[in-house]
């Protein structure tokens, strides 16, 4: 089958270390099926795997991609959630053996993909294949930061680092769907125009300082961002950290943390029951995955050099068929 693939780590040149071309077919094991992938999503999780970061070495050469939605074998129309684990009951992004795919066992960006039977959720028929395979990794991820780790409620007040990409873009619509009080900020200002006209109530540049605080911060940013994060929250505040994609080290101001006793909470990926709720969500709303383009899967090197380049507001799909 033709698939992408990750043949080594190339830090400097990622698309060094992209590979297009035949792939064995998957082989399931028990409890395992396959899926014929009709759409997948591109993520800055493939980018980091070309790259060698938050992967074995000896895994690779390995199929990249995270998203996907598509067809089983008994014609069932699917959403396929990327978090590999065993659960036992509880949250199974905090299960020991967490993985999502593309890390130990084969990804998405293929005609063809073997994931566990438990990770497969019915697609609405209100959804397209590219919309639905927009939504595992983005809009799960943003999902789990405004709802269960932000704990956020209509009319509060939020600010999201960093407008154009896909969590970003994800936040902001279910954000706005959910009745909170959207600021974005960028060094972009097309990107920031972009972003009012999906519906962010202020657009500010990076750094700039606010005319009110904020009940919570969504921060994907790290480094760059970290003081003015900070600086945004109301005391008793919070900030959802899912990503630091300018560095991991940020100053930690901690006499701000504790004096105006805000809160730092970590966010990664989102379960299956919470993807589920966000589908039901975009079910019922009639909010959309904003995508910014799709590409063949023959022609995914230009989309990874759009998403290296950051070039990019909103998803990037590549399409099967």
């Amino acid at each position: 089958m033709f698939s992408i693939t990750a043949s080594h780590p190339s830090p400097d040149d990622p698309l060094a270390a992209l590979v297009l071309g035949d792939h064995p077919d998957p082989s399931p094991p028990p409890g395992w099926e396959v899926v014929e992938v009709r759409a997948a999503g591109l993520n800055h999780h493939d980018v980091w795997t070309l790259r060698g970061v938050g992967i074995d070495p000896d895994r690779m050469p390995i199929v990249l991609g995270c998203d996907a939605a598509g067809v089983t074998a008994d014609g069932r129309e699917v959403v396929v959630h990327a978090v590999v684990a065993d659960p036992d009951g509880s949250d199974e992004t905090l299960a020991d053996d967490f993985s999502i795919l593309s890390e130990r066992y084969d990804g998405t960006f293929a005609e063809r993909v073997a994931v566990p039977s438990r990770n497969l959720i019915d697609k609405p028929a209100s959804l397209s294949f590219a919309e639905a395979a927009c939504l595992p990794v983005a809009y799960l991820t943003a999902y789990r930061m405004l709802f269960t780790r932000g704990d956020l409620r209509p009319g509060e007040r939020i600010l999201i680092q960093g407008a154009g990409g896909g969590v970003s873009t994800a936040l902001l619509l279910l954000a706005r769907a959910a009745g909170l009080h959207v600021t974005v900020t960028s060094r972009d200002e097309d990107k920031l125009a972009r972003a009012e006209e999906l519906g962010a109530h202020l657009a500010v540049a990076s750094g700039e300082r606010l005319p009110h605080k904020v009940d919570a911060v969504m921060e994907s940013v790290g480094e760059a961002t970290w003081k003015h994060s900070l600086r945004a929250l109301r005391a008793g505040g919070r900030i959802v950290v899912v990503g630091a994609t300018s560095g991991m080290n940020p100053p930690a101001d901690l006499a701000r943390v504790f004096y105006r006793q805000l809160e730092v909470v970590g966010s990664t990926m989102g379960t299956k029951q919470e993807l589920e709720r966000l589908i039901s969500m975009l079910d019922a709303t009639g909010v959309r995955p904003l995508i910014d383009d799709e590409y063949a899967l023959a022609d995914a090197r230009d989309a990874f050099a759009r998403m290296v380049d950051g070039d990019v507001f909103g998803k990037l799909v590549l399409t099967a068929t």
